[in-house]
């Protein structure tokens, strides 16, 4: 089975416009709503290619109820806690220049919630069954909740981490077996500037060393490097219009998934990985299975010594 787990889930808020000027009044293009959160995106890709998924997190009020029917919309399982606070909205704006983004404010999630949520993943999640922990946390949960959940699950899971800051360095330290940083995120989780592909593989097997079998770093239109314990590969960008890169990156993470619920090999998965991301960047909204099909064609990996 697979589990993923969004703690800060929203509603994101998606508005098109020509230019936005600050102090004006803007017109919009076009607008639309989603409910988001990348454990939430990994699900809805999942589900597109066919895998099942239990979506797990928190939720409350009018918004928290949008969420829930969302995903019911989509067939997708849910066990989400409710809250008594508002599951914030995200506004997520595209001009002809920029892409920019307004995170809302969070809900209040308490011990007694996150006891509740533990409880669940100590007495559901099973040997061999795959963990996505994706996202941010929220302030009013400590940064120990990766690491809580890591030593709650049962040892012989494979659990995803895509995260950043200090919930996702006390995290990695129990053990994973994958991390998604982009460039920037690693070059910040060690506080350095990363500039060439030597840095990349270099600082990705820091990763490796501090607890994450597995590393993939997402270049963008540069493509990106898979490093493993025992090989490291360089993936290409499949060419493709670009349309928007939210999303990208969490359908990365289902891409991955898929391969390895398949039994596919890390390398093999990977492909998938690196299709699914570069679909839903030429796509509007999510990838769908059809489509990343035509991506994997055009997907190579070369192993780097």
């Amino acid at each position: 089975m697979v589990y993923t787990l969004t703690l800060n889930p929203a509603i994101d808020y998606y508005i098109d416009m020509n230019n936005f000027e600050e102090g004006e009044l803007n017109k919009v293009n076009n607008a639309y709503t989603l409910a988001g959160g990348k454990g939430i995106n990994v699900s809805k890709v999942l589900k597109k290619f066919h895998i099942e998924s239990l979506a797990l997190g928190f939720c409350g009020g009018f918004t928290g109820d949008y969420i829930k029917k969302h995903l019911k919309e989509y067939s997708i399982k849910e066990n989400f806690i409710y809250l008594k606070d508002d599951t914030r909205i995200n506004i997520k704006l595209k001009t002809s220049k920029t892409e920019s983004e307004i995170a809302g404010k969070s809900p209040n999630i308490s011990k007694e919630n996150i006891d509740e949520l533990l409880s669940f993943i100590k007495n559901n999640v099973k040997e061999n069954d795959i963990l996505v922990l994706s996202g941010s946390v929220p302030n009013s949960v400590e940064s120990t909740i990766y690491r809580d959940i890591i030593l709650t699950a049962n040892k012989n899971i494979r659990v995803i981490l895509d995260s950043r800051d200090k919930a996702f360095k006390i995290g990695l330290r129990e053990g994973v077996f994958l991390t998604k940083p982009n460039k920037k995120e690693l070059g910040e989780y060690f506080n350095i500037k990363i500039e060439t592909e030597k840095d990349i593989i270099k600082y990705a097997c820091e990763l490796i060393k501090e607890g994450s079998e597995n590393v993939i770093v997402s270049l963008g239109k540069e493509g990106s490097i898979l490093v493993t314990k025992d090989e490291i590969y360089k993936g290409n960008a499949p060419e493709g219009k670009l349309i928007s890169s939210v999303g990208a990156g969490d359908s990365m993470i289902a891409g991955m998934v898929y391969g390895i619920s398949k039994n596919l090999s890390i390398t093999e998965s990977y492909k998938y990985a690196i299709a699914s991301g570069s679909s839903t960047a030429c796509s509007e909204g999510l990838t769908d299975f059809e489509n990343m099909n035509k991506f994997l064609l055009k997907t190579e990996i070369t192993k780097i010594n």
